[in-house]
């Protein structure tokens, strides 16, 4: 019988346990010029993602091929891989901008400039060979809305559009003012997670620009987490229902449900992406960071406890092993195999 999903508590416990473990074992994120293969792939990932969320269809190889060599692999709509490519423009111009702040930067976790740039970016590909139908010129990429919106399906209405300045500088301002909480947000009553899933919604709530909101949203998102130090969060596709359901019910003030997804995307791309890349081969990391293809973390979990793969468990209950130990215990594996057939 299966041990069933693990609990919420337990998702944001194990997060801040393994942020402070990246903190303090091994020296915080990687910057992309230290891992440039690392934050390309989380690079790809995102931008597939994040834009098949709004209903971009290309899959990965074609976001790759086009991100990384300019080139339109498929016979998709142009619309569609200039979505990518605005996307992926704008994660790189955030990742670059989190990590090594340049004049945009006035100290803050996030500003009204940046959040009207990363919309710039991200749309104005797009923006060029498909406009919005209904967008002035007051309403190009970077620039707010002069449109109402209509209800959402879950019964929430974004503002009227004369609110939008003075909203989004409220937003910020209410950004700054979490930010020593969000800093210390292992000693927080708040869970850091529900804590960032109510600012995340509150922004989508604004719906400051005529398209491209979401997008928005989720950089600005990651720009913030970067720069606290956190992985980059990143929605799948496949996660579409989930996160949808959870803005609604954040809607009505139950940051949970949003604050769980947002948790566990950082987890999944901390031990994916950067815990492999910052730790050598003789470090001890957890499980869930050397799992690939061949080793499920189960598998590894298993051969741990059964004393064939060099492990440790720690006084927090999560088994650690290193690079070149799973390296050791791959060529054992087919050993064991024979003679357990024997």
């Amino acid at each position: 019988m299966g041990r069933g999903r693990t609990s919420r508590v337990t998702v944001y416990a194990r997060l801040d346990a393994a942020i402070a473990e990246l903190e303090d074992r091994l020296g915080g994120l990687p910057s992309p010029r230290e891992s440039e293969y690392v934050w390309s792939d989380i690079w790809h990932l995102e931008a597939h993602h994040s834009t098949a969320l709004e209903g971009n269809t290309l899959v990965l190889r074609e976001v790759e091929a086009l991100l990384e060599n300019g080139r339109a692999v498929g016979a998709k709509p142009l619309k569609e891989y200039m979505e990518v490519q605005g996307y992926g423009d704008a994660a790189r111009w955030v990742y670059a901008q989190a990590l090594n702040p340049g004049d945009w930067h006035n100290g803050d976790l996030i500003s009204v400039a940046e959040v009207c740039e990363i919309h710039r970016i991200a749309m104005s590909p797009v923006w060029q060979v498909a406009p919005h139908p209904e967008a002035t010129d007051r309403e190009a990429p970077g620039r707010y809305r002069e449109h109402e919106i209509a209800a959402f399906d879950g019964g929430m209405t974004p503002p009227t559009w004369p609110l939008i300045p003075s909203m989004l500088s409220d937003w910020v301002g209410k950004v700054k003012e979490h930010t020593d909480e969000l800093r210390r947000a292992r000693e927080s009553d708040t869970p850091f997670a529900e804590l960032l899933a109510s600012l995340h919604n509150e922004f989508e709530c604004i719906h400051p620009f005529i398209d491209g909101n979401g997008r928005t949203g989720r950089l600005v998102l990651n720009l913030i987490l970067v720069r606290l130090g956190y992985p980059p969060v990143i929605v799948l596709k496949t996660q579409r229902p989930a996160y949808l359901s959870a803005m609604a019910k954040s809607d009505q003030g139950d940051h949970g449900p949003l604050g769980e997804i947002l948790a566990r995307a950082m987890y999944d791309n901390l031990n994916r992406f950067i815990v492999p890349a910052v730790a050598g081969p003789a470090r001890l990391v957890p499980l869930a960071a050397l799992a690939d293809d061949d080793f499920t973390v189960n598998a590894l979990r298993q051969a741990a406890t059964r004393g064939r793969l060099e492990a440790v468990q720690g006084a927090d209950g999560v088994w650690r092993t290193s690079r070149r130990a799973v390296q050791a215990y791959a060529r054992t594996r087919g050993r064991h195999r024979a003679g357990e057939g024997s």
